[in-house]
């Protein structure tokens, strides 16, 4: 097993280099190097036998692979697939599969890492892969856009790199579990650098408009499995050290319902989903223990809800209300929306009664307003009118249906979660959010301000946040 694991984090780089060599094999490439990792995160979950790999002895490189490493594993891989599948028919060229698949590997290498340099590499080798994708087209506004996620994330990987080496001074050790004995500075910087990769809270604000302006396979890896590569370095460490546990629950509850307040005002189809990417990694924060069940579920339903988006007639939900949308398209969307929302026969329902049950009792009523939010927001896309037409691929539909098959298969994972109980409370809360929808938010015209995105205020509310962490790490 540590040969095949080792040999799995290097072969996407290895294709990204051979496509170069074959670009008339790229797409296929590519594909094959999805594949091979959808069958090693499958090998992960049939041996269920955790390993810890230390290759260079104290000085890292510390590799784990378990369970929860397996669902960010399928989640990457299946994401992937479905990419590479959306974009068969396109004019995408191999510089974009050769990016694709590097960066596939550089988030399952962050994936994989349980120390903090290693990490730093994989998160910096993804950051410039994503860059790259994001400034694709080449316009203006995605080179803008590109700059500014890069920009914000390095700034941010500094902070990050300073409080490894304060982990290192303090435990000759740069393994997670260092920051239990670490100075409560060291915990700060670091956290502030996951935190901002991984679109958390305030430092997450950045997200919308990367996510949003990007092209739609772009938003789909982007919200699908790139942000998570920053989110589960921090459900390790809340794992790994007791006293951080409360510390990301804390900024999973902020984080979920920060998203959330925006996404039920939001009237453009591609920022809404963004900003409930920002909220649902709140959810993986609230309940570590299980997160990796959420993240997987939430990786599959918003790159399909990216991918159907992008074959919307509008962005705009005002004029989206005019204009029927595809009915094959739109039950397509229904069916991700229910999922997201936590209905009953896709795996969003798992999700959500399995980290419902490992909330905390001061968490539970800000989660369950989230919640409630989430099916307000969702509602804009299920009553959305049907009839119209529209011109898809052939590999639009492979990856839609690829990405919510995964959600009806990911249902056998807690199947436990099926009692009369659990269906009626996310039932009520979808009504009341369908409700509240009808009778307020529907009509609401409010408009929230975007000044907290914008780059020179991203980088200042780092500062913020850094305050923030130093008194929590001194509370706590």
């Amino acid at each position: 097993m540590t040969n095949i694991t080792i040999g799995w984090i290097a072969l996407p780089f290895f294709l990204g280099f051979v496509i170069y060599l074959f670009p008339k094999l790229d797409k296929f490439l590519a594909l094959f190097g999805a594949f091979v990792s959808l069958g090693y995160g499958l090998k992960v979950f049939a041996e269920n036998s955790p390993l810890k790999l230390q290759l260079l002895d104290h000085f890292g490189v510390i590799l784990v692979v378990d369970q929860l490493t397996g669902y960010f594993i399928l989640t990457n891989a299946l994401v992937t697939v479905a990419v590479i599948l959306y974009c068969w028919q396109s004019d995408k060229t191999t510089f974009f599969y050769a990016q694709a698949i590097i960066l596939h590997g550089s988030v399952n290498a962050a994936f994989a890492c349980s120390d903090l340099i290693s990490l730093y590499v994989a998160l910096e080798v993804s950051g410039i892969a994503a860059f790259l994708l994001i400034a694709y087209p080449r316009t203006d506004r995605s080179i803008w856009v590109g700059l500014s996620y890069l920009f914000v994330g390095n700034t941010a990987m500094l902070f990050y790199l300073v409080g490894a080496v304060l982990v290192y001074k303090a435990n000759h050790s740069f393994d997670f579990a260092g920051l239990g004995g670490a100075p409560p500075e060291a915990l700060a910087l670091i956290f502030l650098g996951l935190l901002v990769k991984g679109g958390i809270f305030v430092s997450g604000l950045w997200l919308p408009l990367t996510h949003s302006e990007s092209e739609t396979p772009v938003s789909a890896l982007l919200s699908g499995v790139v942000v998570k590569a920053g989110v589960l370095p921090l459900v390790r460490c809340a794992l790994a050290v007791d006293e951080i546990d409360p510390i990301v629950r804390m900024f999973g509850v902020g984080t979920a319902l920060l998203g959330v307040s925006y996404a039920v005002f939001e009237k453009d189809t591609k920022r809404m989903l963004a900003f409930h990417t920002v909220s649902q990694l709140g959810f993986i924060l609230a309940a570590p223990s299980v997160g990796g069940f959420y993240a997987l579920t939430h990786g599959l339903v918003k790159s399909a809800l990216f991918l159907i988006a992008g074959a919307l007639p509008s962005r705009n939900f005002k004029e989206l209300q005019h204009q029927p949308v595809n009915t094959a398209i739109w039950v397509a969307l229904v069916m991700a929306s229910f999922s997201i929302s936590g209905f009953p026969l896709l795996s969003g329902f798992g999700a959500k009664v399995l980290t419902t049950k490992n909330l905390l009792p001061w968490q539970t009523i800000a989660m369950n307003v989230a919640a409630l939010g989430t099916a307000i927001s969702f509602a804009k896309f299920i009553f959305l009118p049907r009839g119209g037409q529209a011109k898809v691929t052939q590999g639009f539909w492979a990856a839609v249906i690829l990405l919510i098959g995964g959600l009806f298969l990911a249902n056998i994972v807690y199947y436990e979660a099926y009692t009369v109980a659990n269906i009626i409370k996310p039932l009520a809360t979808i009504a009341l959010g369908w409700l509240a929808y009808f009778l307020i938010f529907r009509r609401t015209v409010l408009k929230l301000p975007r000044l907290f995105e914008q780059f020179e205020h991203l980088i200042g509310g780092m500062s913020l946040i850094l305050i923030l962490l130093f008194w929590m790490r001194f509370a706590v």
